[in-house]
This record gives structure tokens, sequence and C-alpha cells, in this order.
């Protein structure tokens, strides 16, 4: 992902010393043998996304003859009853996974190697966009699914507040930002924050210790190691990456004065008033209920999220494309789904049977139609656009990075629960103030020296 919580958000926190919680885990994989019918349970944290996928396993039941069962959990639920599920060998056959995990699963064993039968089966992966195929493969090759969807972020704005304050749909389309003086992102954001007396961002007399609308929502979802819901869209766009390369980073970028220099700009909205502090943003975790109270202009989150700001009617809303920054083009987070097989699973062919129909168009274009998130396959990503302007709803706020090319893939890498931990501590130190380009620098020895 609705995430990623999708109701998911990126929650960046490892396995390991997880505790088991009271969670009824029916996803046993003790299967029927002989002439029973296979039968196969599915896991998958979205329920805005369970109707989709109830139809594709409907229609892969009448033409497999085998019956998956699908179960939903929370986010929290999900991943702590799959943790659960692994130690006590109830886990489901076959779960989506999201890349934060995903390391860990490849290092615990816990994923089934389908490498052999994708070139077995002749699986095109370039139906997929470009780079989501490349993700969910180990260090030495050996891949563990197939891409299922993808998401990326862009700004959710109201409407009316944007035509109060004079702003045009095209003009937010198109607008730009640097590190020195915001560009005209930073001008747009002062004009859509209004203090208790009325007075704009942009306007003499303006008191931003008494703010009534931000021109901008902080996550606190997002202040994170990824920043995906944050600061990373200008960071990318500031000619960053997170490290050497992805997936498998070994050598950690978060000590580079790009990086700093983007943070410090960031911050700056806060100290002016244009935004809300960390406090705030840690406080209440998701933007959108102060988004549709009133409180926030626009909010920067994932097309994860589009059926809960789109799909209300209290708040006109629309979206517009993150801003382009000094490296002369707009940037985003690319981040995608699996569906992972569980190595312990007792019938291997009928998890992998359903997880190469999870990869298929069949199965793609019903996601599509359902107009929640989008499909991996390009052709199915068309078809999910159709079905979004079906609503009325303008997306190409989202996939404009896609079109360009101009996304970043999610960094992947071992350690990823310490590097998160270490990174977000600093981020959020650096953000409210007591930090410094020399707590960033710190923390990128710490994380770096996990690879030597």
């Amino acid at each position: 992902m609705t995430h990623r919580s999708r109701t998911r958000r990126l929650a960046l926190s490892g396995l390991a010393g997880i505790a088991a919680i009271p969670l009824v885990l029916t996803g046993c994989s003790a299967q029927p043998t002989g002439d029973e019918a296979a039968s196969i349970t599915y896991w998958l944290w979205d329920s805005n996304q369970q109707p989709a996928y109830q139809q594709c396993a409907d229609d892969f039941e009448e033409q497999s003859g085998v019956h998956v069962t699908i179960e939903q959990y929370g986010w929290a639920d999900y991943w702590q009853g799959l943790t659960t599920g692994f130690a006590s060998a109830t886990a489901p056959d076959v779960f989506a996974d999201h890349l934060s995990y995903f390391p860990e699963f490849v290092s615990q064993g816990q994923l089934l190697g389908i490498s052999d039968r994708i070139e077995a089966d002749g699986i095109d992966l370039d139906i997929y966009q470009d780079g989501l195929a490349d993700l969910w493969h180990d260090q030495d090759g050996e891949r563990y699914g197939l891409p299922k969807d993808f998401d990326t972020v862009a700004l959710f704005y109201n409407e009316q507040m944007a035509a109060d304050a004079g702003l045009t749909s095209e003009q937010l389309a198109n607008l730009e930002w640097n590190p020195t003086e915001g560009g005209s992102f930073e001008q747009a954001i002062a004009a859509l924050t209004v203090d208790v007396n009325g007075v704009r961002g942009s306007e003499p007399g303006f008191d931003k210790n008494n703010v009534a609308v931000y021109g901008l929502a902080l996550s606190g979802n997002g202040l994170n190691a990824s920043g995906q819901q944050t600061w990373a869209p200008y960071a990318l766009g500031n000619d960053w990456y997170y490290g050497d390369t992805t997936p498998w980073t070994t050598e950690f970028a978060f000590g580079d004065a790009k990086l700093a220099e983007t943070l410090e700009w960031y911050r700056s909205l806060q100290e002016k008033g244009y935004m809300p502090t960390v406090d705030i943003a840690l406080s209440e975790q998701d933007p959108l209920n102060g988004y549709l109270a009133g409180r926030y202009a626009t909010v920067t989150d994932g097309s994860w999220m589009n059926g809960s700001y789109l799909g209300q009617d209290d708040v006109p809303t629309k979206v517009a494309p993150t801003p382009v920054g000094p490296s002369g083009s707009r940037a985003s987070l690319f981040n995608g789904l699996s569906d992972g097989i569980w190595s312990g699973t007792k019938n291997p062919d009928a998890a992998w049977e359903w997880v190469k129909y999870l990869g298929s168009t069949d199965c793609q274009d019903v996601i599509a139609e359902s107009a929640v998130v989008f499909p991996a396959i390009k052709s199915s990503t068309e078809k999910a656009n159709e079905a979004f302007a079906e609503k009325g709803w303008d997306v190409s706020g989202f996939t404009v990075q896609v079109d360009e090319g101009t996304t970043a893939l999610l960094p992947i890498a071992d350690h990823w629960s310490e590097v998160n931990d270490t990174v977000t501590a600093a981020i959020q130190s650096f953000l409210n103030g007591t930090g410094d380009p020399a707590t960033l620098s710190d923390a990128n020895d710490q994380v770096n020296a996990l690879f030597e």
C-alpha cells in the first residue's frame, strides 16, 4: 500500500523481539491429502482490497480447483500474527509481503524460492512496471515473489482552500522547489497557511505562533528512515539517494550534504509556521483526520490513500504531483508489494499456482477495476487509471513520476530495523531542532558500521 500501513503505513520496524499476541491463527497449513482438493490460506492486511482479491480467489478456484481461504488482519496484528505463525508452524501458505520485512524473512528462511518455477513456467517479468521485478530477490539472485502493485506519493489538496488562496490546479501541478528559498512550492504553501486572524503566511502580519490552517501537513508515520510521505520526495529531487544501490544497500548516505540542506529547508517550514511541528505530527501520526477537519490545506501522502482522500464528500480534494526539485525533475519513492510463499507450506505447488495467478493480468485486471491501488502490470495500471477516472478521480499526480522515469526504489538492506531505528532518531532530532548535520553523519557512521 489502505500503503502502507496501506491502511498501510510504512512501519519500518524489524520482527526481532516482537512478542506473540493472542491472535487466533486459523491459517494453519495442514492440508488435505490424497484425492481431496487442495486448499490453501492467503493473508492480506488491506480490507479495502479484500473484495477484489476474493473475486480473484473465486476465479482461480474455478480454473484450478484449488480453494483459497482469504484472511484479513489489521496492520499490527498482521505482522505479529505472521511472527507467531512462523514460530508455531501455523503460518498461511501465501501472504502479502512488504519490502521493509522482506530481508528478515529471507534471512530467517521463511520464504520459498520461486526462481526455478518462474523459469519453468516461462513467466515474463517485463510485463511489470520497470524496476518492480528486481526487488524481490536475495543477494544470490533467488527470487521470492512476483510484483502485485506499486505506490508513489503526491499532494492531496483542499480544492476550496487552494481557490481561496488564488491557486489553480495548473499552478499546483507545476510547482518547483529549492533548498535556498523554497521556490514556487514554498510560496504556495505559505499562501495556503492561515493564522487565527485570517492572515495568510504570504501576507504581512502573519502570526506563526497561532496557526489555524497549516499549508502542508507533516505525517508522523513518515518521520522515519525512508521518509516516504515526508522529506523523501524533496531529498530525492535534490540529487540525493539513500545509499550505493538497492536492493541490498551496503553503504548508506544519510550524512550527505544534499540531505542535510534538504532537511534544513524542510525544518524551516515548521519554523515559519507553514507546517506543524514534529511533536504535533508524532502525536497524531496520520494527518488524514486533521485534513478532513480543515487544519491542513495539503498532505503529502501515498497512492494507497486515494480512497480515503478522494472517496469522501466532506472536503473537495484533488491531487497534485510532487514539485520539481533542483535536479530538474519531480521525484517519489517507488514501493511495491508481492506475495510470498511460506517455506513451511504443505502445498507448495498449489501455493505457487496461486502466486502466479496473483501476478497475472487475469487477477491484476480485477484489482485495477476496483480502483483502490495501482497494479504492477503495465497494462493493468492503464486499466486502473481508467477505473479511477470513471469515479471522477484524476490520479495522474501519482503516475507522472512513473511515466517520466523519476521514481526511486525503496532501499532494501540487511539490518534494516537497526538502520531505521538509528536514522529515524537522527531525522526526528534534526527536524525538531535538537540535531544538526553532524547528527546525521554520526547516525550514518553507525549504520555503515553494521556492514563492515
